[in-house]
């Protein structure tokens, strides 16, 4: 029996006159995966859900245990605005389950929902923002082994130094369509980078907002012979891309439980243990929302990336940011954390981040007192003194970090930690034995 919403999809798809389905979900490591289906097999896959093989799926399962179930959800139905008409295609995006039909625990967007599921029981709604830096390369027909940035403008520049405004704006009416509100589109610091913002909303649905972001710069930036990327730091001697995620906790009625009129910051004890538990698990928090050898290229002093394990408000080194609430909205109080870069997995990322910021509020953890000081500038000295330890340095450490982190390997559950870490292991170890061409310039000639 289909619910009312699925039955409005149906409705939807065929006055949309769609011809393609595309069913889509993620791999642990965060890669868009995909089946295409006739839309008169729509109503079986909202039914039934659409067999696949899971085996070689990232993460997923063994040969022997490999057969699964894709479960749509109604809720993400949308039209796919650069597809023909000829061919239009729908996207919606699924849950995996298993035969039975419970939900695999090797599903990332199933990890979130758990995370969110716990909040819940504690009686709050877990919303983010986050705020998606990508730069825009020159292409021919293929992408440029060295990226080529695609303009020469800088922070907020307007035309027409910023040559990408254009392609902004499609990207933005393209997400508008998918039903994606925009809330603003900027030139970032380094050439040929872009953010685009889209509006705080509860953590599954800006997780499925991050990966559907993802794919229509991308789309929209091949239409005009541009290569979008979302790697961290492609390009030495600039600012990297970060994914800084603003967040709060609502109450089930709707209020904002992060606002205190009567702080400093607007913010309540409850903001102030969350935040100590993100400051707690940093270090191992680093690995999920971090989690790309290219991701510590960024995080490195200097290039406004956040290395230093503190918080403050006007501070844009810090780990934590308290943004400033606007006047007379207590519904805008939140936690801007600073460290996470788009190539993370929004839904694995989100979870930890609540469970570390759940951790907290348990063992009402209290945070250290605000740096609001650049703390680029400090020597070792004085960091000791405030007592500000640093994000690890490497992927190899920070993966050190998250196997010593009991909270944040339950916040995964043990499929998808092990799936983790075994990929992230692997890529480590492969980056550790190349010769670059570092390497090659620095040493080749001299010895």
């Amino acid at each position: 029996m289909l619910t009312n919403e699925e039955k409005e999809v149906l409705e939807k798809a065929k006055a949309d006159g769609v011809k393609f389905v595309s069913l889509q979900f993620t791999d642990v490591v965060g890669t868009i995966k995909n089946v295409t289906i006739p839309v008169w097999r729509l109503e079986e896959a909202l039914k039934y859900g659409i067999w696949f093989d899971g085996s070689s799926i990232e993460g997923f399962a063994r040969i022997c245990e490999s057969d699964m179930f894709l479960k749509p959800d109604p809720a993400t139905y949308c039209l796919l605005p650069w597809e023909p008409e000829e061919r239009r295609t729908a996207r919606i995006i699924c849950d995996v389950h298993r035969l039975d039909g419970q939900p695999f625990e090797g599903d990332p967007r199933f990890v979130l929902k758990r995370a969110m599921e716990a909040a819940r029981r504690k009686g709050y709604i877990y919303n983010t923002g986050p705020e998606i830096e990508f730069f825009l390369f020159k292409m021919d027909s293929l992408p440029q082994v060295r990226p080529v940035p695609h303009d020469v403008g800088g922070y907020f520049d307007f035309s027409p130094r910023d040559l990408a405004s254009e392609v902004r704006e499609e990207i933005a009416l393209a997400l508008g369509q998918m039903g994606i509100e925009v809330e603003m589109g900027h030139h970032e610091c380094a050439p040929g980078q872009h953010e685009i913002d889209f509006r705080y909303d509860n953590a599954l649905t800006s997780a499925d907002n991050c990966m559907t972001f993802k794919y229509t710069v991308k789309a929209v930036a091949r239409k005009h012979n541009l290569y979008a990327t979302f790697m961290p730091k492609p390009i030495f001697g600039v600012e990297g891309s970060g994914m800084h995620t603003h967040q709060s906790l609502f109450t089930l009625e709707g209020d904002n439980a992060f606002f205190d009129p009567e702080d400093r910051y607007g913010l309540s004890k409850l903001a102030y243990n969350f935040m100590a538990g993100q400051m707690e698990h940093a270090r191992a928090l680093a690995a999920i929302v971090a989690p790309t050898v290219n991701s510590y290229k960024r995080l490195t002093p200097g290039y406004e990336a956040p290395v230093y394990i503190c918080w403050g408000q006007i501070n844009r080194s810090a780990l934590i940011r308290i943004p400033r609430c606007s006047p007379g909205r207590k519904d805008t109080a939140r936690l801007e954390l600073r460290c996470p870069d788009p190539s993370c997995n929004p839904y694995l990322a989100f979870a930890a981040m609540l469970w570390a910021g759940l951790d907290g509020i348990e063992r009402a953890l209290t945070p250290p007192s605000p740096v609001e000081q650049n703390a680029y500038e400090f020597d070792d000295l004085t960091r000791r003194k405030l007592n500000i330890t640093t994000l690890p340095g490497t992927l190899e450490e920070a993966l050190d970090e998250l196997e010593r982190d009991e909270v944040l390997k339950k916040a995964l559950g043990e499929h998808i930690y092990r799936a983790f870490v075994r990929a992230k292991r692997a890529e480590w170890e492969e980056y550790r034995v190349q010769v670059t061409d570092w390497e090659l310039r620095r040493y080749l000639e001299v010895l």
